[in-house]
């Protein structure tokens, strides 16, 4: 979402991430201006999927592009807005995804529910509204909510990938034989 709507071009986000800008211009943005409806709201399980999502925020950002008679990579007068929208729709699919998830886990005995916690890594708990919602699911359920500083909160690939080198280092079953494969962490 934020390359389809510029960000870099913002003068506010040109040297920040995408999610860190679309939160950065949430803050101060209008979430009620745009209604995202949500996704796999029919599937009755705690399945994730962002892309009927995204679908429709790109359809958004085209209608809105030709309201304002700008083109694809000019910055929308109410970028701020369709940020906010974004990432509250963005919260309140995690929310209610993770909500169900809590519920399954302790009505199947996976979790018991006294001294639950959730654990919330990845970009996603970089962001602060996203992790603030989070926050306010696991104290209304009475969870712990275990996040890393988001300093530590990277791309999940990269969190992997990282495991991944250093369990090659160690030797812990990656392969049976390093010979022959380079690696460099970056």
């Amino acid at each position: 979402v934020a390359r389809r709507l510029s960000l870099k071009k913002h003068p506010e986000c040109h040297s920040m991430a995408g999610g860190k800008a679309i939160e950065h211009l949430a803050q101060t943005g209008n979430q009620e201006l745009l209604t995202f409806r949500l996704p796999m709201q029919h599937y009755r399980n705690c399945n994730f999927s962002f892309s009927g999502l995204q679908n429709l925020v790109y359809n958004a950002i085209v209608q809105k592009e030709k309201e304002e008679g700008i083109q694809e990579g000019e910055i929308l007068s109410c970028v701020k807005d369709v940020a906010a929208a974004v990432q509250h729709a963005v919260a309140v699919h995690i929310i209610q995804r993770t909500y169900r998830a809590m519920l399954f886990c302790i009505k199947n005995s996976i979790l018991l529910s006294k001294n639950a916690t959730l654990v919330v890594s990845g970009g996603v708990a970089s962001n602060q509204y996203i992790r603030k919602s989070l926050q306010n699911l696991a104290d209304a359920n009475n969870f712990a909510l275990l996040c890393p500083p988001p300093r530590l909160c990277t791309d999940n690939g990269v969190m992997i990938a990282w495991n991944g080198i250093e369990r090659l280092r160690a030797g812990l079953g990656i392969l049976h034989s390093t010979d022959g494969i380079r690696y460099e962490p970056r």
